[in-house]
């Protein structure tokens, strides 16, 4: 196991080497100029060429790489213009934000889908099974922001059900002692059950908005995997010795369908940070998503590489966790690894 972790490690730096590069490249090629943003509209050229060398825009490109790798050797991020503030901080900040909506998604998703996809598979053909197909059908093509928009107006125009999409609090409460930076959690140790209360309300409508999105592949990979080691020869067998259904389900099906659903899985919470963006945008929720959609639109390079970078360390963590547990599920991963 141990030289599976290093193996993936080492193969994983090359990629955080190109990462680097690629994103240094790319904020200094986008359209705008950050030390006239910065200096204002009625700034004179000598504000803004004074703007520029402070800054160190003036330098040429490779001396600005240079000094931008120095730095990242040192831990050192950059600072925000915007804010003013370092972003190695900033982003610790609201990453926790970020990651609570994410796995309460996920999650909400996973306790849907795979029973779900399971039924569909076990009972194939039926009014489930065409229900499976039609969700998830809908899922794929619903895009993020317009199943935000509509909930927002079911659940909180419409029926009133749902608190103000304004963050992770509503205004009435105060945030709770930071000790993981998950509000539930937090709030919890704490022993504030209005907090959890109210930072679980704000919770719903952004987490089922991500969930409806999690569900469609989740669910699919499931009943297609189900369904394919339902045909197998060993199903067969066990249903042939007399096993219980649910046995023969749950502890032969299941157990052999999961590897492919733990790399959707992996592959879904992915696609889920990448879809915060906008759903953070949508419910104003302060994460590192809309602080780097912030951050693009005013040319703050500093906060755009961090959040690159942060979400392609998270990436390779993620795989790893996925390799991990390809050994737990399947010893033949461990062999092989």
């Amino acid at each position: 196991m141990l030289k599976l972790i290093g193996s993936r490690l080492a193969t994983a730096i090359p990629s955080l080497i190109g990462v680097v590069i690629v994103t240094f490249l790319l904020t200094r090629v986008l359209p705008g100029d950050t030390a006239a943003y910065f200096a204002g509209p009625a700034a004179t050229p000598q504000a803004i060429a004074e703007i520029r060398t402070k800054l160190g825009l003036d330098k040429p490109l490779p001396t600005q790489f240079v000094d931008y790798v120095s730095a990242l050797s040192k831990g050192d991020l950059g600072t925000s213009l915007s804010t003013g503030q370092s972003v190695a901080h900033e982003i610790a900040t609201r990453l926790p934000a970020s990651a609570e909506l994410t796995l309460c998604g996920l999650i909400f998703a996973l306790l849907i889908a795979v029973p779900f996809g399971i039924a569909a598979a076990v009972k194939q053909g039926s009014w489930i099974d065409h229900a499976c197909r039609l969700i998830t059908t809908a899922g794929v093509s619903l895009p993020v922001f317009f199943t935000g928009l509509l909930l927002v107006y079911l659940f909180y125009f419409r029926l009133g059900w749902a608190p103000a999409p304004l963050g992770r609090l509503d205004v009435f409460f105060s945030a709770p002692e930071t000790v993981t930076g998950f509000y539930l959690i937090d709030s919890l140790l704490a022993g504030d059950l209005e907090t959890f209360r109210a930072a679980a309300a704000q919770l719903v409508v952004p987490t089922l908005t991500l969930a409806i999105f999690a569900l469609a592949p989740i669910a699919r990979i499931t009943r297609a995997s189900m369904l394919h080691v339902l045909s197998s020869e060993f199903i067969r067998t066990a249903r042939a010795s007399g096993l219980t259904s649910k046995t023969v389900i749950l502890t032969y099906a299941f157990r052999n369908a999961m590897l492919p659903v733990v790399t959707t899985l992996g592959m879904v919470f992915s696609f889920l940070l990448g879809a915060n963006v906008l759903v953070e945008k949508v419910f104003a929720w302060p994460g590192i998503g809309s602080y780097a959609v912030e951050a693009l639109i005013t040319s703050d390079f500093a906060p755009v590489q961090g959040f690159v970078l942060a979400m392609a360390i998270l990436y390779v963590a993620l795989n790893l966790i996925i390799d991990l547990a390809y050994g737990i599920i399947d010893p033949r991963a461990r062999s092989e690894a």
